[in-house]
């Protein structure tokens, strides 16, 4: 039975129904419910009859909340389904057109035939749209902001007319209300605007094709994604070395400990560090993952898994942006322009959003980024030209509000200023580990797998490459291939062979799959030489002109027809690429950098060979006779590839250079036609190489010169320094340049981690700091104490501080001499925005206040690096750390500890500290002023910064300061007053007595102190001072505890041991002797050693003076006698805390050796203080002061000899030897060496001179003064 119902009797519901047959664009489709399947409705132009169809069909409920939704992913809609197609109405259905009547035909589950029916089930559908609409828009107005639909959409779905206008019209509803009328249509627009935006991301992102484009099967991104290493720190200068050597330097940074970002943490703040993040630079080498990694963000959002705070991401493509060069835009006409939704919605303004904006891929960016000369814009609905947009968007002027997040290859991140940046980041690639996990995953072979795998850690090239996943997929596909191929096949070693093979691979696929060719057809066809040649032709007209992505114009320049570029890449996707922008524009580009390069070098061999043309040469002309030598155009490459200022041609030489090797040339034949032999040509390239190895080269450009030579199968240098390697520590002053790099070249390739780099173990020259400078640049972690720096070293580590690429994080230049000019060179590196380095040790670098200061000057240029700065041991005075404290000040200074120990410190310094601890962002944590004459009035003055409750130090070293019982009053108050913070402090060898402890006791005892280490070593305490502080235990978060040096008395440990662990109490060494002020506690009785005097050396004196004679004495023959050098050592070895003192004449040296110093010859290592096993100071009363230690010999500055005594005091375990004038009862403190004893010393002492009259004297100190040779000597 027909119904054919005219419009005008049609209720106006079913009218609205009718509207939405009209229009079935706005009917909502979805892929996968199953909610929508029991309506067929067919639209055509005709009028419609309703009709019976399946009487069997179940009868749809009418309880049903869905609108009218139709899945074709699912069930649940199948019954409702859309007909748009043109067929013809069967006669049942056929109407006359000239009527003006409308047939609506629903096709229930069961025959309808009741009006009443239809129009009920229609007025139920209604109701229940409208409350869920209801409930939705209700739900978005109660909250700050929007949230996402209350139904998850379903593949496939979008808005439905009928719900669009069920929303339209409660809007208008709430306009009514002026509460409501200004956010309520924003927020619910919003919130369908953000819903059918994340639903077509998700389709954009969610498949995704490795290695092939069209020719590939798309794979769902969640099921192949690895997560990628991302690192805090990368760009923020200028850097345009081949990313080959970011490949190799990544490779190594890998294994060290690097700050890593998690993908959907891109724009949260560090722990500790409330400075919002607004854009992000993301850099990364081609293929290392970069597009991927911003899809899969983009996609866990619209997938609702992260970042739902975001209201909107909009990801744009630099390569798209390039099309609208010329072009004026809003930013909002933009936002419409590739995000259709924003315009559907009517959203014309986002300050009202949280909106993330990315732009991926600046290094392909062709518009003038003029940050400097574009006008500012600050409207988002001013038009502009895009360039304009994206400087103003990047500065923060034009829509302040929103995140940005930009990744480009590293040669590019100069292109935004680094000001602009919040936070740099870079891309890593894969880590070894998960290089054996791609390979397993990606061969189903577990044999093969482990083949693979071994066999690219042998290769150190392979397995530097491989930290790229594209390079992961080449090689897993050659190496596959060749395991397939013939059983025992020899797999390929160099990147030469790996790129050869590929190439191969490709050809044949293309044969078999596209040309209908069979498998074992030749692959080197007309057709295959003319495609190879094609692309080898704009791989390198394009690399020289530094372009990796291709327009049709770069095409046609080459001389390639572009139709046949899209052939191209449709069966040779895997080798060249052809994408579309948002306008349907045509690019192209090689899958990656090295694939173009090897395509490039082919060329560039192919044309000399085959047509006797050098394309490398100046005039490339073709030489008819004679044929040139294939080792001209080597040397061509090699001259070219070392005058690049970047090595941009770097990869190419050693692709070019190893494709003359005749396994190659084999692999090759069918595309070369002429491979006759070329092992003349190559052993002539080889020495080439070898010669054009040079120190004046960069170190960078020497080791590729190697990658060169192992290219072409030449090993020689580096099994020569191999051997070096195995004979133990080589003799580097007699290696050549060739065998430096050698050398760094197997340093940087060894498996072994390069997280600490010690100088010592390779050279003690200048020249090696220059030479292994690449070493230090891979290290996490560099020791260069003692190394007698000089300008130029401290230029080159200058350079390396400043560097992007470079490692380093830790820095040890302790004991070298680093007066201003040297300073102002390390500060050059320091106050560089790529200055990472967290680490600075400059203990005992006789820095004075002038050269703090251009250390302060670089601190205050790039406050945020460093966490740890040791200046002890320097004469700073007060003025030093005058200077210091501003750049301490700034509130981006993040430092955490500083070490201002033995610096000539008073009352002044004390005042300028704690105004640093005072300040609102102060981060010092741990603070070291030990050995400073502060005494009781500079710590009063600290103690303002102490209470502060800004202060964060939790950690208070004052040993040796010159304290009396009354500071223990200034240090119980912070330790109560700062409850959470403090929790060690050292005080040894301050004259706190029990009085002192007892104050310390009490404070320890308050329920809100947190101290859990407290140092009391040598500070005059007995057992009354130690019942004390038993008393104070119980209950206390005290858990270390030393208290040596003292008298504590026999019951002590009893009363301590309950409260402590018996490795955190220390009681010994002790006993009355202690109890006496000063270092003098310490004294020990010295008793020369006359079997060790040289022979120009007279005793006298009881054998306690010595004076150097032009006469020999008659000495008896004795195995441990300096035979050559005038000196003598003491029998003393000393293991414990030491004091004693040397009066002197003329010109000595005081020291103190191991005693396996050499003794014999005149070699210089028998002098003390010229090797690694003593440590001198020299005295005159000419030239005053200085110290030695391994040659390194330092002038202590301002040292005039006031007095001819000095006292020497050793504290073995903490590794400190320091040197000081006594005059009139005060001491001067000269030098302190810090280091790590391994052995007793002996005190020992060199005399040069019988006209200075060199004489040197043990003074006895008083018996009350002597700790005893046995208790002392510990």
């Amino acid at each position: 039975m027909s119904i054919i119902l005219d419009q005008e009797e049609l209720p106006e519901a079913a009218a609205s129904c009718k509207r939405d047959l009209e229009f079935p664009d706005s009917v909502c489709l979805s892929c996968k419910s199953n909610q929508s399947k029991e309506i067929f409705t067919v639209f055509k132009r005709e009028p419609l009859s309703l009709c019976s169809t399946d009487d069997s069909a179940p009868q749809q409920s009418r309880d049903s909340p869905e609108p009218p939704c139709l899945s074709v992913g699912s069930h649940q809609s199948k019954d409702l389904i859309v007909n748009l197609e043109n067929d013809r109405p069967s006669a049942e259905q056929r109407v006359d057109p000239k009527d003006s009547t409308v047939s609506i035909i629903p096709c229930f589950q069961q025959r309808q035939t009741d009006l009443d029916s239809l129009f009920k089930l229609l007025e139920d559908s209604l109701v229940s749209i409208v409350k869920n609409e209801l409930k939705w828009v209700q739900k978005v107005l109660s909250t700050e902001c929007f949230l996402r639909p209350w139904i998850e959409v379903e593949d496939g779905v979008q808005m439905g007319s009928c719900r669009k206008m069920i929303q339209e019209v409660i809007l208008q509803v709430l306009m009514t209300n002026k509460d409501l009328a200004g956010c309520g249509k924003s927020k619910v627009l919003g919130a369908v605007c953000q819903n059918n935006l994340k639903f077509r991301l998700k389709g954009k992102f969610r498949w995704v094709s490795e290695g092939l484009t069209k020719a590939g099967s798309p794979t769902l991104l969640n099921q192949i994604y690895t997560e990628l290493l991302i690192t805090e720190g990368g760009s923020g200068g200028v850097n345009n070395e081949h990313e080959v050597r970011y490949i190799e330097q990544a490779a190594r940074k890998a294994k060290t400990q690097e700050i890593t970002v998690g993908r959907e943490d891109i724009f949260k703040p560090l722990p500790g560090r409330d400075k919002s993040i607004r854009t992000v630079m993301t850099t990364g080498v081609a293929g290392i993952g970069k597009t991927v990694l911003t899809q899969k963000f983009t996609l866990d959002w619209a997938e609702n898994k992260t970042n739902q705070e975001t209201q909107f991401i909009f990801p744009f493509t630099f390569r798209e942006l390039n099309y609208l060069k010329g072009k004026t835009y809003s930013l909002v006409g933009l936002v419409h322009d590739f995000f259709p939704e924003t315009k559907q919605a009517g959203l014309c303004r986002f300050d009202h959003f949280r909106v993330v904006f990315i732009f991926d891929g600046l290094d392909e960016c062709r518009l003038p980024l003029d940050f400097r000369s574009n006008k500012t814009v600050t409207d988002p609905t001013e038009s502009a030209s895009v360039d304009v947009l994206l400087t103003n968007l990047i500065k923060g002027t034009l829509l302040p509000s929103a995140r940005l997040w930009i990744t480009t290859r590293p040669a590019a991140a100069a292109l935004v200023p680094a000001d602009c940046i919040d936070r740099a980041t870079e891309v890593r690639g894969f880590t070894d580990l998960q290089k054996e996990e791609y390979f397993r995953k990606r061969l189903g072979d577990r044999q093969h797998a482990s083949t693979i795998i071994s066999h690219v850690k042998m290769s150190r090239s392979l397995h530097i490459m491989c930290h790229i996943p594209v390079f992961c997929w080449i090689t897993a596909t050659v190496l596959e291939d060749v395991l397939n191929s013939a059983e025992g096949a020899e797999l390929p070693k160099t990147l030469t062979e790996i790129y050869i093979h590929f190439l191969v691979i490709q050809l044949k696929l293309k044969n078999v799959k596209y040309d209908g060719k069979g498998e074992t057809d030749s692959h080197w066809c007309p057709q295959s030489r003319d495609l190879v040649e094609c692309l080898g032709k704009l791989a390198f007209e394009q690399l020289q002109k530094g372009n990796v992505i291709f327009y049709e114009s770069d095409l046609t320049e080459c001389g390639i027809d572009v139709t046949a570029a899209t052939v191209y890449s449709g069966m040779f996707t895997q080798i060249f690429k052809e994408e579309k922008s948002l306008y349907q524009t045509k690019v192209f580009c090689f899958i990656h950098l090295s694939v173009q390069e090897f395509l490039a070098a082919l060329y560039v061999h192919l044309r000399f060979v085959e047509h006797n043309v050098n394309l490398l040469s100046k005039q490339k002309i073709k030489f008819k006779w004679p044929k040139q030598d294939l080792n001209s155009l080597h040397r061509s490459a090699v001259d070219e590839a070392l005058q690049s200022p970047n090595g941009h041609l770097d990869l190419f030489l050693r692709f070019l250079l190893g494709l003359s090797l005749q396994a190659n040339q084999t692999l090759l034949r069918g595309l070369l036609t002429k491979t006759e032999g070329a092992s003349r040509a190559i052993l002539k390239t080889r020495t080439y190489l070898k010669k054009k190895i040079d120190p004046n080269l960069s170190p960078e450009r020497n080791i590729n010169l190697l990658h060169c030579l192992n290219e072409l199968k030449d090993s020689s240098l580096l099994e020569e320094i191999q051997q070096y390697l195995r004979a133990g520590s080589p003799d580097t002053d007699d290696l050549s340049p060739a065998q430096w790099s050698a050398l760094v070249f197997i340093l940087l390739s060894s498996e072994e981690d390069l997280d600490t780099f010690d100088l010592k173990k390779y050279s003690d020259s200048e020249e090696g700091v220059t030479m292994l400078l690449p070493v230090l640049k891979a290290s996490r972690k560099a020791l260069l104490t003692a190394r007698n720096l000089s300008m130029g070293n401290c230029k080159l580590l200058g350079s390396v501080l400043s560097s992007e690429s470079s490692a380093l994080r830790e820095l040890d230049l302790s004991d070298n001499n680093l007066e201003q000019p040297k300073m102002e060179l390390l500060a050059a590196g320091l106050e560089s925005p790529c200055c990472n380095l967290q680490s600075l040790r400059l203990s005992s670098c006789v820095i004075t206040e002038d050269s703090c200061a251009c250390l302060a000057l670089a601190l205050q240029t790039n406050p945020s690096h460093l966490k740890e700065l040791d200046l002890s041991y320097n004469p700073l005075g007060d003025g030093g750390v005058m200077v210091l404290s501003a750049a301490l000040k700034d509130p981006h200074c993040m430092l955490h500890k500083l070490r201002l120990s033995g610096c000539n410190l008073s009352e002044g310094s004390c005042r300028d500290l704690a105004l640093v601890l005072s300040t609102e962002t102060s981060s010092i944590k741990d603070l070291d002023l030990s050995d400073n004459n502060i005494q009781d009035s500079g710590l009063m003055l600290l103690s303002d910064g102490l209470n502060s409750p800004h202060c964060q130090v939790e950690v208070v070293r004052l040993s040796g300061c010159d304290l009396s019982p009354k500071s223990c009053e200034v240090l119980a108050s912070a330790l109560n007053f700062r409850a959470l913070s403090l929790r060690e402090l050292e005080l040894n060898n301050n004259n706190l007595g029990d009085s002192g402890v007892e104050l310390l006791s009490a404070a320890l005892k308050a329920p809100q102190c947190s101290l859990q280490t407290l140092r009391l070593s040598g500070c005059l305490v007995t057992d009354v001072g130690c019942a004390s502080l038993a008393s104070a235990l119980n209950g206390s978060c005290l858990r270390e505890l030393d208290l040596s040096y003292n008298h504590p008395g026999g019951a002590t440990w009893n009363q301590l041991f309950p409260f402590l662990a018996q490795d955190d109490l220390r009681l010994e060494p002790g006993g009355a002797r202690y109890l006496r002020a000063g270092l003098t506690k310490y004294a020990c009785e010295l008793v020369l050693d006359t079997n060790t005097i040289n022979r120009k050396l007279k005793l006298s004196d009881h054998n306690r003076k010595v004076t150097f004679v032009a006469e020999g004495q008659p000495y008896i023959e004795h195995p441990d006698r300096f035979d050559n050098w005038s000196q003598l050592m003491c029998k003393n070895g000393l293991t414990g805390r030491c004091y004693w003192e040397v009066d002197w004449r003329g010109d000595v040296d005081i020291s103190v050796s191991y005693r396996g110093i050499c003794r014999k010859g005149n070699n210089a290592d028998c002098v003390f203080g010229v090797n690694s096993c003593s440590w001198s100071l020299f005295c005159s009363e000419i030239k005053g002061f200085s110290v030695c230690h391994k040659r390194n010999r330092t002038l202590i500055p301002h040292s005039s000899p006031a007095s001819n005594r000095v006292a020497v005091y050793l504290d073995f375990a903490a590794g400190s030897l320091s040197f000081y004038t006594v005059a009139s009862g005060t001491m001067n403190h000269l030098h302190t060496f810090n280091t790590t004893f391994t052995e007793a010393l002996f005190p020992g002492f060199g005399l040069w001179s019988d006209k200075s009259g060199s004489t040197v004297s043990l003074c006895s100190l008083k018996k009350a003064e002597l700790g005893g040779s046995s208790d002392a000597q510990r």
